[in-house]
């Protein structure tokens, strides 16, 4: 500001001492003051002009530099250009801010849509795009509930009541591959609604499998429970003879036996899923492994026949005798149901071959090919599930709990080998369990 009063006098100082000096009738007092009036008046324009630029400045809102360095016009926009670069880094800083924020909802394994208070899409990440088939150029500012048509959707978006979430099919279900997403809305802001997504198809199907086995289990548990509680009446109330008696013991015992049979896979699933896998460091000779295979299906098929003699035609090859790592006890579990299920599904006089080799890759290969009814191909994929049966009346005859091929799948997994089945109906099925080469070691010289 004295710099502004020291300049104006300055102006009027040299506009007098002009006047002044100015020959004529006017000299010297009335020259000195026209001097003073026209110093004034041309500070005045040039402190207009510099006015005039700040001004211009402001109204285009310019970054570049205004050549102002003194006065009180010098001051004020040294000023704004401080508020100017205070905003600027603000805003630099908030748009930092806002990319890191959708950076994190980009990074979500969740589907995340942000909804304008009309239910109009202002944003949404990728995983929000893949569960419904969102466009990032052609579905902006579009109404979700015009994209996403589930009725069910609808009705949840329509009643305002957002404190629960709803489970609806995905955009790519369909009857034999079904999608599952949770999606549940949040509200924000003036109106604003924040959509989540998730894929909980897996769970969906996990909660199915659960049902599924409790469902399997009490209905397999209550069947020979039903015929013991029946034989045990009749024992108790009617009078047998001998041979009634022991024909009824007999029978009690054969379900006895049968709910023995469930409670032991049962266990032994449940031990497979709970324990870490078998390490590398125990050996098992193949040879000796395949000797009581070959030992239980033979005295297996004499048994389901009722007489000592072979009625199947066993053929086993061992043609590799080296050792394999694992667990002794899984492995002979897995194999053993595998020739188990050749032997109870073929029938008399039919053909079982089981071989173990070393492919030319190092892998070891475990198979069992029988000349059985076959299986086919739509119950392939799920006859590793648990209490999955083709033809379920005639596994009740068979003996068999539904729970093998489950216990097969699972060893293998432990062992980082592969299960692959292959049949043909009335043809017969092959089982292979291959093992991976680091499983695999060469006898000894």
């Amino acid at each position: 500001m004295l710099w502004r009063l020291f300049t104006f006098l300055i102006f009027q100082a040299a506009g007098a001492t002009i006047g002044w000096m100015q020959p004529g009738p006017l000299r010297p007092t009335l020259g000195a003051l026209l001097g003073v009036v026209g110093g004034g008046v041309i500070w005045l324009l040039i402190d207009m002009s510099r006015g005039v630029r700040l001004l211009r400045w402001l109204r285009l809102g310019a970054t570049s530099e205004v050549a102002m360095r003194t006065g009180m016009w010098g001051e004020l926009s040294d000023r704004v250009r401080r508020l100017v670069r205070n905003r600027e880094q603000l805003t630099l800083e908030s748009q930092s801010r806002l990319q890191d924020f959708l950076a994190a909802f980009q990074a979500s394994p969740n589907g995340v849509v942000m909804l304008d208070s009309h239910g109009q899409i202002e944003w949404f990440n990728q995983i929000a795009a893949s569960h419904f088939g969102l466009d990032s150029e052609r579905d902006k500012l579009q109404h979700f509930g015009n994209l996403v048509r589930d009725p069910g959707f609808a009705s949840y978006f329509s009643s305002q009541n957002y404190s629960t979430e709803l489970v609806m099919p995905g955009r790519e279900s369909t009857p034999s591959r079904p999608v599952k997403l949770s999606v549940q809305l949040h509200p924000y802001g003036e109106g604003r609604l924040l959509l989540l997504s998730r894929d909980v198809t897996a769970v969906e199907q996990a909660e199915a499998m659960r049902r599924d086995f409790v469902a399997n289990v009490s209905h397999e548990i209550r069947t020979p429970l039903t015929v013991l509680s029946g034989f045990v009446e009749t024992l108790q109330t009617l009078p047998l003879d001998e041979e009634e008696r022991v024909r009824y013991l007999a029978l009690m015992a054969l379900q006895a036996e049968r709910m023995q049979t469930l409670v032991s896979d049962l266990l032994t699933l449940s031990r497979l899923e709970g324990s870490p896998p078998p390490g590398g460091s125990e050996w098992i000779q193949v040879g000796s492994l395949a000797a009581d295979l070959e030992q239980e299906g033979r005295s297996l098929s004499a048994a389901l026949h009722g007489s000592p003699d072979c009625v199947h035609h066993l053929l086993f090859e061992t043609s590799f005798l080296g050792a394999l790592a694992g667990s002794r006890n899984e492995l002979r579990s897995a194999m053993s149901n595998l020739v188990g299920n050749a032997i109870r599904y073929t029938a008399a006089g039919g053909k079982i071959k089981v071989r173990t080799t070393l492919l030319p890759d190092g892998k070891g290969e475990f198979s069992v090919t029988d000349s059985g009814p076959g299986i086919a191909e739509e119950h392939i994929p799920r006859l590793t599930e648990r209490f999955y049966r083709v033809d379920r009346s005639r596994s009740r005859d068979t003996g068999g709990t539904g729970l093998g091929l489950a216990i097969v799948k699972h060893v293998a997994q432990r062992h980082g080998a592969e299960l692959k089945i292959e049949s043909q109906l009335g043809v017969g099925s092959t089982f292979n369990i291959i093992f991976p080469a680091s499983r695999m070691r060469q006898p000894s010289a």
